[in-house]
C-alpha cells in the first residue's frame, strides 16, 4: 500500500533560523515515530510561501513566523527593514486559498498577547516561540493534529467492531454473512460482494457505533469533523440522499400555506418537498439554451425582482451548480433574500467537492447561504445515497431540524453508507486540492483533445449560457464537459450505443445534440486517452453531418390554482391526454393537475399538482408521447395504452382554497 506523505512548510524571513528550523524538525521526524510521511521544507519569502502552496497538493500544514521581512539588498533608506507581509494577512490569503491547511505561528514570547489578539478570529491552529528550539516538542504537536485531522472516528469505530468478531444475535438477518456464506444457491453474490460488506452492514443494535437519529459518539464526532472541513456550524449525515436532504429541510423552515421562491428546474425531491411541507411555491422559469435543449439558471433579474415582490416569502431554494455545471453568483442574491428575512438553501448536489480547491470557491456556504445539502457520492469518494445536509443558519431550530429528520431517517441506517462520508471528509481534507488540481488538468486536456477531433466540440461558457443571463456573472464548473455532437453523423442516441458497446464508455447524459461527461476526482488519464481515441475513431469515419431532431421546448409555468399539497392528497380522476383518433383530448385543458408530470430528458416539471393545464400543456404532452423519440413522462397514469393524466373532480375544487 502506498504510504501517506505529509509536508509542512516553514516560513521564515532569516535563511540561518530557516535552515536550523528545517534541519531541527526533520531530524525529529526522523528520530520519532512518524506514520504519516511528515517532512519539513522551508521558504524565506510570503510569495513563495503561497506559490509553494497553490502548487504542492501534499502539504498539510504551514508554520510561519509572525513577521516576515524582506530579503537583505530590500530595505528601505532609512536602513530600517520592510514589512514583507503581517501574519493576519498571510493566514487570510492561506485561508482563502486552502483553508483545510493547519496554520501556526512563530512568535517572540514578549509580543505573544499582540499577535494572539491580532489572530483571535483567523483560522489559526496553535503558537509556537520562537527563541525555544523546543524541535520534538513542535514535531510532536504538528504530528498529532495532522493524525487528529486524518481520523475517521465511525469509520474506525465500525472496524474495530468487527474485527471482535462477536457473535450476532440481533439484525440484519444475514449475519455477517453467515446466511449466505457456503448457500449452493447464493455463495456467489457473497462472494461477489466480499465478506467485510457483510461484516459491516450492523444494526442500532450495537451502542458502541453510536445512532443517526440522536448521534452522542463517534457519528456526532464525525459529523463535527464534516462541518469543519466543510465550513458549516452544524452538519448532518444523510444515508437515503439529497432528495431526502431537501425535503427534511423544507419541513424544518415552512408551515402550510408559508410562501417559498424556487427554480422551476430544481431536482424532482424539491417538489416532493413542496408537497410534504404544504408550501406555497412561487416557481421561477429557468433560462433556455434553445440551442442546444439546456436548462440554465433563473436570470439574476428575474430573482431579484421575485425576492423584492414576495417579502413574505420564508426561504429561496436554488441549483448551483447545475447539471451541466453552471454557477450562479450567490452573493448578492443571498444577500437580497436575507434583506427580506427570506432562509437561502442551495441544492449543492452536483457540487460538493467545491470547498477543496479555489477554483471552484465560492461555495454556496462561503456567499452566505443557511443551508447546503450535497450529494457526497456523486463527486466525492462516498457510497450511493450517502449525503451531507450543512447548515449555517444563524437561527437555525436544532429540535424542530431533528423531529423532521428522522422522520424520513431510516432506523436501521447502512453503516456502510455513513462509513464512506466519513471516509470522503477525511481524503477531501487530506488530499482533496491534490485531486482535484489533477481533475482540472484533465478536464483542460480532455477539451482540448475533444476538439482537435474537428467532429466533436466542446462547449465554453458562452455557448452555454442562455442570452438573459450573460451579465449575471455565473461562471462554468470544468468537470461539467458538454460535448456538441451535432457534426459528428450519430444521433445522440447512435453516438451513445456505438460508445457503449464499441468503446466501453458509459456517459452522463445527454439531449438532442450533447453530451455530457463528468469528471470527478476519480478520473484517470487512461479513461481520458480511451475516450479521446473512441471519438478520434468516430470521427475518422466521416460521416456526413445529420440533422437531429429538436426536442420540443417545455411550456412555460402557468399557474397554480391550489396549494400542491392539497391538490396532491385529493383522490382525483383520470382524463386521457389523446382522443380515440389520436388527437389532443381537449377535456384536459382547463383542468387542474393532481400530480407531478416530469418528462424526462430533462428532468423539469412540466405540470405540479395544483397547475392549471392549459391547451398548449395539452398539446405539448400530447406531441410527447406521439413522437417517435421515447421520452420518459413520470407521472402520467397508462390505463391500458391509454396515457393519462390524474386532475382534480369538480366536487374537490370547489372543496378546496383557491390561491390564484
Amino acid at each position: 500500500m502506498t504510504k501517506p506523505v505529509s509536508r509542512i512548510l516553514v516560513v521564515e524571513d532569516d535563511p540561518l533560523v530557516l535552515r536550523e528550523l528545517v534541519k531541527g524538525l526533520n531530524a525529529a521526524a526522523r528520530s520519532l515515530d512518524n506514520p504519516l510521511g511528515i517532512v519539513f521544507g522551508g521558504v524565506a519569502t510570503a510569495r513563495e510561501a503561497l506559490a509553494a502552496i497553490e502548487a504542492d497538493g501534499d502539504l498539510q500544514a504551514v508554520l510561519a513566523d509572525d513577521k516576515l521581512y524582506s530579503l537583505p539588498g530590500s530595505r528601505k533608506r532609512n536602513g530600517r527593514k520592510k514589512l514583507q507581509m503581517s501574519a493576519l494577512e498571510l493566514v487570510q490569503r492561506i485561508t482563502r486559498l486552502r483553508p483545510e491547511l493547519n496554520v501556526y505561528i512563530l512568535i517572540a514570547q514578549e509580543k505573544e498577547d499582540d499577535v494572539v489578539d491580532a489572530l483571535f478570529t483567523e483560522a489559526v491552529d496553535g503558537y509556537f516561540y520562537r527563541e525555544e528550539g523546543d524541535y520534538r516538542g513542535i514535531y510532536r504537536i504538528l504530528n498529532a493534529q495532522i493524525q487528529e485531522k486524518a481520523r475517521t472516528p465511525f469509520t474506525d469505530q465500525l472496524k474495530n467492531y468487527v474485527w471482535m468478531a462477536k457473535d450476532q444475535w440481533h439484525t440484519p438477518g444475514h449475519s455477517s454473512g453467515e446466511s449466505l456464506r457456503g448457500s449452493p444457491w447464493v455463495n456467489d453474490f457473497y462472494e461477489f460482494m466480499g465478506e467485510h460488506v457483510f461484516d459491516a452492514d450492523l444494526s442500532v443494535s450495537v451502542p458502541m457505533l453510536d445512532s443517526l437519529m440522536e448521534p452522542r459518539g463517534v457519528i456526532a464526532e464525525a459529523q463535527q469533523m464534516a462541518a469543519k472541513a466543510f465550513g458549516a456550524r452544524r452538519t448532518f449525515f444523510a444515508t437515503n440522499g439529497t432528495s431526502t436532504a431537501n425535503k427534511v429541510i423544507f419541513q424544518t423552515l415552512l408551515a402550510p400555506g408559508e410562501k417559498l421562491l424556487l427554480d422551476r428546474n430544481c431536482h424532482k425531491s424539491v417538489h416532493h418537498g413542496v408537497v410534504l411541507s404544504g408550501a406555497h411555491p412561487v416557481y421561477l422559469d429557468s433560462a433556455l439554451n434553445r440551442k442546444y435543449g439546456l436548462y440554465g439558471p433563473v436570470p439574476k433579474k428575474i430573482l431579484l425582482n421575485e425576492i423584492r415582490k414576495h417579502p413574505d416569502a420564508q426561504a429561496l431554494i436554488l441549483t448551483s451548480c447545475t447539471y451541466d455545471g453552471l454557477r450562479y453568483d450567490l452573493a448578492p442574491i443571498v444577500q437580497a433574500a436575507h434583506a427580506k428575512g427570506m432562509k437561502v438553501i442551495v441544492d449543492e448536489a452536483w457540487y460538493g467537492f467545491a470547498r477543496f480547491h479555489p477554483e471552484f470557491r465560492p461555495t454556496a456556504l462561503e456567499s452566505g447561504a443557511d443551508y447546503a445539502t450535497q450529494s457526497t457520492h456523486k463527486v466525492l469518494s462516498a457510497f450511493s445515497q450517502a449525503s451531507m445536509i450543512h447548515v449555517n443558519d444563524p437561527a437555525f431550530n436544532e429540535h424542530l431540524f431533528r423531529e423532521n429528520f428522522n422522520m424520513h431517517t431510516s432506523t436501521s441506517p447502512q453503516y456502510g453508507l455513513i462509513a464512506s462520508l466519513d471516509v470522503a471528509r477525511k481524503q477531501a481534507v487530506m488530499e482533496g486540492y491534490k485531486l482535484l488540481k489533477r481533475t482540472l488538468e484533465l478536464a483542460l486536456e480532455i477539451r482540448k483533445l475533444i476538439n482537435s477531433t474537428r467532429a466533436f466540440r466542446v462547449l465554453d461558457l458562452e455557448d452555454l449560457l442562455p442570452e438573459e443571463t450573460k451579465k449575471d456573472g455565473i461562471r462554468l464548473d470544468p468537470t461539467k464537459v458538454t460535448i456538441d455532437i451535432s457534426g459528428c453523423g450519430y444521433t445522440v442516441e447512435e453516438l451513445q450505443r456505438e460508445l457503449f458497446d464499441r468503446f466501453n464508455i458509459q456517459v452522463e447524459k445527454s439531449t438532442f445534440n450533447t453530451l455530457t461527461l463528468l469528471l470527478t476526482i476519480g478520473t484517470t488519464r487512461s479513461k481520458v486517452s480511451r475516450l479521446y481515441d473512441a471519438l478520434m475513431r468516430l470521427a475518422r469515419e466521416g460521416r456526413p453531418a445529420r440533422r437531429l431532431v429538436r426536442t420540443p421546448e417545455i411550456p412555460a409555468f402557468t399557474r397554480l390554482r391550489f396549494l400542491p399539497r392539497d391538490a396532491y392528497y385529493c383522490g382525483g380522476e383520470l382524463v386521457p391526454v389523446l382522443d380515440d383518433k389520436e388527437r389532443v383530448n381537449r377535456g384536459l385543458s382547463h383542468r387542474v393537475c393532481a400530480d407531478g408530470i416530469v418528462p424526462y430528458p430533462p428532468g423539469i416539471p412540466v405540470l405540479v399538482p395544483g397547475q392549471v393545464i392549459t391547451p398548449r400543456i395539452a398539446e405539448y404532452l400530447a406531441g410527447l408521447l406521439r413522437s417517435q423519440k421515447r421520452t420518459e413522462l413520470h407521472g402520467v397514469v397508462f390505463e391500458g395504452y391509454q396515457p393519462c393524466v390524474r386532475v382534480l373532480r369538480p366536487a374537490e375544487e370547489k372543496s378546496l382554497k383557491r390561491i390564484g
